[in-house]
């Protein structure tokens, strides 16, 4: 979740989510990334990133918030979770959301 260079904004020149894509890339084929901010065709023209405008529900093994944008906050990590099969892991990377909703830090 997250794809620009920083929150609340669709700049994406200098992002380094490419880099977290990228090795994630490694182990999956399998990756969607979220980003309202980010225009959808400067990110394919780009990174060759096709960003998804919506997640799917009960879809992914594991999420990872890369950019505090006040919409993921906005959301809650109660609906990002809908996102999530039932054994998942959330990375809050930015620290989003409160300690006490049990979440991965990196």
């Amino acid at each position: 979740m997250g794809f620009s260079f920083k929150e609340n904004c669709p700049d994406l020149r200098n992002t380094k989510v490419i880099d977290i894509f990228n090795c994630l890339k490694q182990y999956t084929p399998d990756i969607d990334v979220y980003d309202p901010w980010v225009n959808v065709d400067e990110a394919s023209r780009e990174f060759g990133i096709n960003i998804t405008t919506k997640p799917h529900r009960k879809s992914y093994d594991a999420i990872v918030v890369t950019v505090a944008h006040s919409k993921f906050k906005e959301m809650g990590i109660n609906i990002i979770r809908e996102f999530a099969k039932q054994n998942h892991v959330i990375f809050d990377v930015k620290y989003l959301f409160p300690k006490s909703e049990n979440l991965s830090r990196l």
